[in-house]
């Protein structure tokens, strides 16, 4: 069975490795074109798929567009028998539908919860005890078709997006082996998404993180703002601005935290700290405790060592 792969980020390579050194007939990959980088956008950064699919031998399209009647020509001439989509882009019709069988996307949420762009994000932000891999056929609506196989993996209390990621990353890869295999043996009872409404009480989409989702509100209760740091950390990261004495702000980015519940009658949003070893933000039901913080143009680092260089009890969030 000849297999066309489609994907951009880290994500997607452990699923190409995983069919790689499978013994998959993997006969071309499908990337983003290399993203102009560095100060005068003059170096081109070639995407992490395509740096392992080269690493490897395989054959790479980079088409800047999809309905591109020269990629068209060239994907018809792989010859796939299956296309694999992970951590890529929307494809129009005339590419998800060319394959004899099919195409199959790994999504990195339980379907039909979280269809949108940044699923884990989401599933961490609204404080999620599980979330999952799901592999679907590929029909016009996106992160809408007929599913193939789920999985579900667990997110601890102090899971970030960044371990969440890596065990979805891994549990994905040998899910889209089991899919292929299913594929391959005739046996796929795809269903659709519909009949898995049950499942959850209400249906939450993932869209794209912007900055402004990113922003703490420190009136919010204390559990929400703790997962909507660990639900952007490590990247793209939550925020805040810190306001001097005499009204200038600077931003400072938070990454990990801790919650301690306790009563208390302090406005939302103030500092408590001995400017030594402890950042401690009051908000309702109790006390954020910073541990990992970041200011603009400064490197990520711990609490102790930012007290070090930095004044705080004159600032105010």
């Amino acid at each position: 069975m000849r297999i066309v792969y489609m994907g951009t980020p880290d994500f997607a390579v452990e699923s190409l490795r995983a069919l790689v050194e499978g013994g998959y007939e993997v006969v071309g990959v499908v990337t983003m074109p290399d993203k102009p980088v560095g100060k005068h956008q003059s170096v081109l950064q070639p995407s992490p798929v395509k740096q392992y699919a080269e690493s490897v031998g395989l054959p790479v399209l980079q088409p800047e567009k999809l309905k591109d009647e020269a990629f068209l020509s060239q994907l018809a001439a792989l010859k796939a028998d299956l296309q694999i989509v992970v951590a890529f882009r929307m494809l129009p019709e005339v590419v998800w539908n060319m394959p004899p069988l099919g195409t199959f996307n790994l999504h990195a949420s339980l379907l039909p919860q979280y269809r949108g762009a940044a699923p884990i994000n989401w599933a961490v932000i609204h404080g999620e005890t599980e979330t999952g891999v799901t592999t679907f056929f590929l029909t016009q609506e996106i992160d809408t078709g007929t599913i193939i196989l789920r999985k579900h993996i667990p997110i601890a209390d102090t899971d970030d997006v960044g371990t969440v990621h890596d065990a979805l990353m891994r549990t994905g890869a040998g899910l889209v082996l089991e899919t292929v295999e299913l594929i391959r043996a005739g046996k796929v009872d795809a269903i659709p998404q519909e009949q898995c409404y049950t499942d959850v009480s209400e249906l939450r989409p993932a869209p794209k993180i912007f900055k402004d989702t990113c922003r703490i509100d420190w009136h919010q209760p204390l559990k929400r703002i703790y997962d909507l740091i660990r639900g952007l950390s490590p990247y793209p990261a939550a925020w805040t601005e810190l306001v001097s004495p005499d009204g200038s702000r600077q931003v400072l980015k938070v990454y990990q935290t801790e919650k301690h519940f306790a009563e208390h009658h302090l406005p939302a949003g103030t500092i408590c700290s001995d400017g030594k070893s402890y950042i401690d933000v009051a908000v309702a039901g109790g006390y954020l405790r910073l541990l990992s913080l970041q200011l603009a143009g400064k490197k990520r680092m711990s609490v102790a060592d930012f007290l070090r260089g930095f004044k705080l009890p004159l600032y105010r969030l």
